[in-house]
């Protein structure tokens, strides 16, 4: 037999006392006055909680402070009244045709997500056989901890995540509430930071030789491409989009566009990127034919089967054209240039928290160089 809640007072202090009621198991605060209301008492989060058509729905507010959690009620309230009465989609196919569509008419998604998106979705459907005859309903947990074990197992830890957030997305979009949505049942995995293996000095002038000692009929091209990247920071995209106009040799800076800035946010749509020695000599030397302002400074947009051929006959690390980016991070700090300043270069908006996390444990030999100079 149930005994009747007690009445106690708040631990939180208040400018006023406020009576509340402690549940049998005494995890629990109810507030009579505010409905819809709980504080779980190990921890002092409030929590929103409302039953619909029987079911019983309860979600954390994110804060112990009470009076941020009576704001942030009424917005918990109303986004489960309308998950709840979504309608469940016939299929998990016909929820994931919806959700593509919407994906696809989002106007400030860029395209690169866009693409991203679907590529998840691909690997999805490959790895879930018989997934899209489904009913949303009928997936389980243990459904979706069978995908996750093999799909972890192909796949990095990054992708991973996106991929499962791309399944929450759907199952959400067939009207599962987080509540009943099965995906939310399986963790994310935590992504380490990517071993960098990039080429010291000889090797990455070796490498250049071999690139344009191929024999290939755009062997030159490619090695000066490989040069753009690494002596500039930018990404592929970026560097394919850099014309003539957006070098000022009088300033020794370069306009660059920003291919990750997104529609929604305010970050600007160029970044200014100084020329180091090495870009002034390369842009000089393409520079002797005087191309029309419009036109690329490279005239190749991607160089990387030579990258890869070059790496295997030196016996070096494979690099692709993403870690000629972190090269030039890396040279960059590794000559005394603060991280924040870096990041402004790559583009950053975060103050150089991504940065600090991706190349805040430079290469050993720098390390062990740096290690000679501290002194007591």
């Amino acid at each position: 037999m149930e005994t009747e809640p007690t009445t106690v007072s708040d631990t939180k202090p208040a400018k006023t006392n406020r009576d509340v009621k402690l549940s049998p198991d005494g995890k629990w605060r109810s507030f009579p006055k505010v409905p819809n209301l709980l504080q779980y008492v190990n921890t002092g989060v409030y929590f929103g909680r409302v039953k619909i058509e029987g079911k019983i729905f309860r979600a954390s507010l994110t804060t112990d402070v009470f009076t941020t959690a009576k704001l942030r009620l009424p917005d918990f309230i109303k986004k489960k009244l309308k998950t709840a009465n979504r309608p469940i989609t016939g299929t998990f196919g016909e929820a994931r045709a919806a959700y593509e569509t919407e994906v696809a008419a989002d106007y400030a998604l860029m395209d690169g997500s866009k693409l991203y998106r679907r590529n998840c979705i691909k690997a999805l459907l490959r790895t879930w056989t018989g997934i899209d005859e489904l009913r949303p309903d009928k997936i389980t947990e243990a459904d979706c901890r069978a995908w996750a074990a093999r799909f972890s197992a192909d796949y990095d830890e990054q992708f991973f995540n996106n991929t499962l957030g791309t399944l929450r997305m759907i199952l959400a979009r067939a009207g599962l509430g987080r509540d009943d949505n099965p995906a939310y049942k399986v963790k994310r995995l935590g992504v380490k930071p990517k071993e960098l293996h990039l080429p010291e000095g000889k090797e990455f002038d070796a490498l250049l030789d071999k690139v344009s000692t191929s024999g290939a009929g755009q062997a030159h091209r490619c090695a000066d491409f490989i040069r753009f990247l690494a002596f500039s920071g930018c990404r592929l995209e970026e560097a394919r989009l850099v014309q003539w106009h957006d070098v000022n040799f009088e300033k020794m800076e370069m306009r660059v566009h920003n291919s990750k800035s997104a529609k929604a946010t305010s970050k600007p749509d160029f970044r200014f990127v100084p020329i180091i020695p090495p870009m002034n000599d390369l842009l000089t030397r393409l520079k002797t034919k005087n191309p029309p302002p419009e036109s690329s400074v490279c005239s190749v947009g991607e160089c990387e089967k030579s990258l890869t051929r070059a790496c295997k006959l030196l016996g070096i690390y494979r690099i692709t054209h993403h870690d000629l980016r972190h090269l030039f991070a890396t040279r960059c700090i590794e000559s005394g240039v603060d991280i924040p300043t870096v990041s402004r270069w790559l583009g950053h908006v975060d103050g150089g928290a991504l940065a600090m996390k991706t190349y805040g444990h430079l290469r050993r030999e720098h390390s062990a160089a740096m290690a000679q100079k501290v002194k007591f």
